[in-house]
């Protein structure tokens, strides 16, 4: 009798430790991208150069592949879907030298690269 209260007290005390483990590791979800109505204008036209140039292959603000990687959170995650670190520069180089199947975007405005390296950030 003794043994099995004992066994009850430690299965229980188990469980609270699953529970209270499964919660904190839920609490840390990343945030949602910043709504399009609460973007500044270079974010706005980040936006736009995104629709126009990166739309086709990538989602912005959905999880899962189009024909690429989801950029959605794409900077609040340490590493880049390659294994990168995720940094601007390391952004920036794989937009305008491409990698694996992304082609290269050497013809892409200084600007518009601005603009969208700023929008990356709102995801």
């Amino acid at each position: 009798m003794w043994a099995s209260r004992q066994m009850r007290r430690f299965v229980a005390q188990v469980a609270v430790a699953a529970a209270t483990t499964f919660l904190l590791v839920g609490c840390h979800s990343t945030p949602g991208p910043t709504p399009l109505s609460e973007l500044n204008p270079q974010q706005a036209h980040g936006h736009e150069v995104f629709d126009a140039r990166c739309a086709l292959c990538h989602y912005d603000r959905q999880t899962g592949p189009l024909h690429g990687p989801s950029l959605l959170a794409v900077f609040k995650k340490p590493y880049l879907p390659s294994g990168a670190a995720a940094s601007d520069e390391r952004v920036t180089a794989t937009v305008l030298h491409g990698r694996n199947q992304m082609p290269a975007q050497q013809d892409i405005d200084s600007q518009d690269l601005d603009d969208l390296l700023a929008y990356l950030h709102t995801l």
